[in-house]
């Protein structure tokens, strides 16, 4: 028997993808926002962890680990044709070059960094996104999706800065960077909580779905099992 293909999962998976490849463009920049030092990756990033909050809340953990491969994949593929369109020479006429290699060379560092640290924090949001659902039996969602996106955010902000600036910025400022995101995106997803939740229960009310995950495998590795 085939499975249906829920659009609105479909949708929430390319808007997860659009939001990664997004912010992973506009992470190589450092913005200063009424004096407070960010990657401008802050703008969009946090989108992404609202997006799973509501795909594990709707649709469960087997869902999310699937979206959440699928922003990994996304995001390598980007990273590898952005360096190969960096290696092919440009042509002659074009003036363009040092710009556009300045945003697409991804050093390995960079590259590394924000893959590891987008699967550990994503992964680890879903785990505890999912985890409250079943032990709260559905209530209290809005504790759920700010402690989810605290641990998540947390533990990505303390993958991601050291290996991507660690030695290229001072100790102090790596350390304030890190906090200031982690308290930013959290403050992100506190404000745009009122919108989560509308969101949610209509897509609830439209899909028909509201996955308890019980009995599961939480092996990220298991992909085969959505």
């Amino acid at each position: 028997m085939k499975q249906k293909v829920s659009v609105l999962f479909m949708l929430m998976g390319i808007l997860f993808n659009v939001c990664l490849i997004t912010s992973n463009l506009l992470e190589t920049k450092l913005i200063n926002v009424c004096g407070l030092s960010m990657t401008a990756g802050l703008l969009v990033f946090p989108i992404s962890y609202i997006i799973n909050d509501c795909v594990v809340e709707v649709w469960g953990y087997k869902k999310a680990r699937l979206v959440i491969w699928s922003g990994f994949v996304s995001n390598f593929f980007v990273a590898a044709m952005g360096l190969v369109a960096v290696a092919i020479p440009p042509a002659p006429y074009w003036e363009g070059a040092e710009h556009f290699n300045f945003v697409f060379s991804f050093t390995p560092r960079i590259v590394v960094a924000s893959l590891l640290a987008f699967m550990v924090g994503s992964f680890l949001n879903a785990f505890v996104m999912s985890k409250m659902k079943v032990a709260n039996r559905g209530k209290y969602f809005s504790l759920r999706a700010i402690a989810s996106t605290i641990v998540g955010e947390t533990c990505d902000s303390l993958v991601f800065f050291p290996i991507a600036f660690g030695g290229v910025i001072g100790v102090p400022q790596l350390v304030r960077l890190m906090c200031w995101q982690i308290v930013l995106k959290t403050l992100y997803e506190v404000i745009a909580l009122p919108m989560t939740i509308r969101v949610v229960k209509r897509i609830k009310k439209l899909d028909g779905s509201d996955v308890y995950d019980t009995e599961i495998s939480y092996n990220v590795l298991n992909i085969n099992e959505v």
